[in-house]
C-alpha cells in the first residue's frame, strides 16, 4: 500500500486527463450545450471545498502543488465531466437524472471515499458524516439541473 501512495499525484492527474479524454466521444453540440452548467457547478463545488477546509468537513492530504489542493483534479476532472455526461443522457428526464446522480453520488460517498481516498491517504471525511455529504451532493444535483434548465430557457431550447 505504501508503494501506491507514492503515485497518488500521478493517479490524480491521470484521473483528470482521462476524464476529459472521454469527452472526445460526447459530440461537439452536446459539449457546448452542457459545458456552461458543468463549469458553474464546478465553481460552486470549489467554493464548497474552501468552506470545507475552513470548517474541516473533509481533508485533502494529497496536494498537486503547495497551492493546489488534491480536490482540484476531482472537481475539474471526474466531477465536471460526469456532470456533463449525466446531463447528456438524462436531461429532460428528471426522475432518471435524480436516480443516476443518486447512484453516482452514493458510489463516491459510500465506496470511493472509504475504499480508495482514505486508504490511499488522498482525502477523508473529518467533521462531516457520509449522509451530510450525500445531502450536499444532492443539493449540487438540483443546482446543476436548475442551471441547465435556465440555460435552455435563455437559449430557447425545448
Amino acid at each position: 500500500m505504501m508503494k501506491l501512495m507514492r503515485y497518488n499525484k500521478l493517479i490524480l492527474i491521470l484521473m483528470m486527463v482521462f476524464s476529459w479524454l472521454s469527452l472526445l466521444s460526447l459530440g461537439k453540440s452536446s459539449f457546448k450545450r452542457f459545458l456552461p452548467a458543468g463549469i458553474l457547478i464546478a465553481f460552486i463545488t470549489r467554493l464548497e471545498n474552501v468552506m470545507a477546509k475552513k470548517r474541516t468537513w473533509w481533508w485533502w492530504y494529497e496536494k498537486l502543488h503547495p497551492k493546489l489542493s488534491g480536490s482540484f483534479p476531482f472537481v475539474w476532472g471526474p466531477f465536471i465531466v460526469s456532470s456533463i455526461w449525466i446531463l447528456k443522457f438524462t436531461y429532460g428526464k428528471p426522475f432518471r437524472y435524480l436516480l443516476v446522480n443518486l447512484i453516482a453520488d452514493s458510489i463516491f460517498v459510500y465506496i470511493l471515499i472509504d475504499k480508495w481516498l482514505t486508504k490511499w491517504g488522498i482525502a477523508s471525511l473529518v467533521r462531516m458524516k457520509k449522509i451530510q455529504l450525500s445531502c450536499l451532493l444532492f443539493i449540487d444535483t438540483l443546482l446543476l439541473y436548475g442551471f441547465q434548465f435556465l440555460i435552455e430557457k435563455v437559449r430557447g431550447n425545448k
